[in-house]
């Protein structure tokens, strides 16, 4: 059996072209940091542990006309010397990556509260979404004990629980190859940071000429077992928070964030977008918070 393709046509070759002109051709700079904890062995810096996300700063960077500078930092660095968290400010926005466990979490949480306190351009993938709301009920709710399952089980405020239909997998320890897996759809809420990112990208990729001000659908890959627990959800959202991006049954929390007129760019998804980036199609959420990072830049 043969293998048919679709022909190539000038328009993609342009198209190609045009990206790999702005691999090389880009008008300055923009130093991102990565914060995580599955960097480093020995004298190896292990950037292939997140191949993905640095493909996908790669693609709205080029695009936005930028070279993305990215810095590993590994999370474990702020909890034995605490002041050094002052190096952030020299970024121009940063990223913490998807993960799992408790190794290097204080660390993390110390960051993204940096980040929100001094508005700097923040990322959160998965894990770095769900400690996103950790930090937040923490340092904005008061809620001083906040914590995942995951990490402290016996906390009073558990803010990010064990999906209700992975409890039984978790007590059975079926847990292989049993998170939720795949792409689901999201609604994304009218006039916030995710659905400004979204509609922008679907107007220049379809061609539209008026402005999307209703919710929109969209659909994105998932790997994971936790999520946002619905008993804190109200509070979080009195207290500020946004959940721009919801399942369709309103259970789930896909996307939280802050308003533009608190922060320029404090955003975490439950899903990873990095999956869905391509270098034609960078993804919206990751050409967003570039753009965050160059006004920061710049002023």
């Amino acid at each position: 059996m043969g293998i048919t393709c679709n022909p190539t046509t000038n328009e993609d070759a342009k198209k190609w072209a045009k990206f790999a002109k702005s691999t090389h051709s880009y008008k300055g700079e923009l130093n991102i940091a990565i914060v995580g904890k599955y960097f480093n062995t020995g004298d190896f810096t292990l950037s292939d542990s997140y191949l993905s996300v640095i493909e996908a700063v790669k693609y709205s960077a080029y695009t936005s006309g930028v070279k993305p500078v990215l810095t590993w930092i590994s999370s474990m660095d702020f909890e034995k010397d605490p002041k050094s968290i002052k190096k952030l400010a020299g970024y121009d926005g940063i990223i913490v990556p998807g993960g799992f466990g408790e190794r290097g979490v204080e660390g993390i949480i110390k960051v993204i509260e940096y980040a929100r306190v001094k508005k700097i351009p923040y990322f959160g993938l998965c894990y770095g979404m769900q400690l996103l709301v950790i930090e937040y009920a923490r340092n904005v709710l008061k809620l001083k004990d906040a914590n995942t399952r995951e990490i402290n089980p016996n906390a009073k405020s558990i803010v990010i629980d064990v999906m209700e239909d992975q409890k039984e997998k978790i007590e059975k320890k079926k847990l292989g190859g049993s998170m939720r897996l795949g792409a689901y759809p999201a609604i994304v809420q009218n006039g916030t940071v995710a659905h400004r990112a979204y509609t922008k990208f679907l107007k220049e990729k379809d061609s539209l000429k008026k402005e999307i001000k209703t919710d929109i659908v969209v659909s994105e890959r998932h790997r994971h077992r936790y999520e946002v627990s619905n008993t804190y959800r109200n509070d979080l959202q009195k207290a500020g928070l946004v959940f721009s991006g919801v399942s369709p049954d309103n259970k789930l929390c896909e996307i939280a964030e802050l308003p533009e007129n608190k922060h320029p760019f404090f955003l975490g998804t439950q899903f990873h977008p990095e999956f869905k980036a391509r270098p034609l199609s960078p993804h919206p959420l990751f050409t967003a918070f570039i753009k965050a990072s160059i006004k920061r830049k710049k002023k």
